[in-house]
C-alpha cells in the first residue's frame, strides 16, 4: 500500500479534495493532508461538495505539518505554490510532485467543483503513474 501526504498552504480546500479523492479512488494508496500554515478548519464550501459526491469521511480535518511529518510517505504532493516553496525537509528523502490549482477560498461552489475537477483529471493520474512505477 503506497502512502501520499497532500501539503497545501492552510488545508482547508484543494488538499482536503485532494485527500478525499485519493482515499476514494485510488486502491492501495492511503493519502492524508496537512497545511503549512494550517488553517484549523476545514472551508465548508468543500466539505459540502465532499459530502455531496459522497467522499467524506467524518476524520477529514485540517492538521499542521507537524502532526503528520513523522508518519512514513511514499510521496509528498504539493497542490500550491506556497506550499511547493516552503515544503520542509522530511526525516528521510521523499519523492515530490508539484501540481498547482486554483484556490477556490472565498468563491461560489463552481469554483470548488472546478478545483474538484481539475484534481481528479490532472493529479490523481499522475499519482497512480508515479506508484505504478514504483512498484509500490
Amino acid at each position: 500500500m503506497g502512502s501520499v501526504l497532500v501539503l497545501c498552504t492552510g488545508n482547508s480546500c484543494r488538499s482536503i479534495i485532494a485527500e478525499a479523492q485519493i482515499n476514494a479512488f485510488l486502491e492501495g494508496i492511503n493519502a492524508q493532508s496537512a497545511g503549512v500554515k494550517a488553517s484549523g478548519r476545514v472551508n465548508p464550501n468543500a466539505q459540502t461538495l465532499l459530502e455531496t459526491k459522497g467522499i467524506w469521511r467524518e476524520t477529514y480535518h485540517s492538521k499542521t505539518l507537524e502532526a503528520v511529518q513523522e508518519h512514513p510517505y511514499d510521496l509528498i504532493v504539493t497542490v500550491c505554490d506556497h506550499a511547493n516553496e516552503t515544503c520542509p525537509m522530511f526525516p528521510k528523502p521523499v519523492p515530490r510532485l508539484h501540481v498547482s490549482f486554483e484556490d477556490p477560498d472565498g468563491k461560489g461552489m463552481e469554483a470548488f467543483e472546478a478545483t474538484y475537477e481539475a484534481i481528479y483529471e490532472t493529479l490523481l493520474p499522475q499519482i497512480t503513474a508515479f506508484f505504478s512505477k514504483a512498484g509500490v
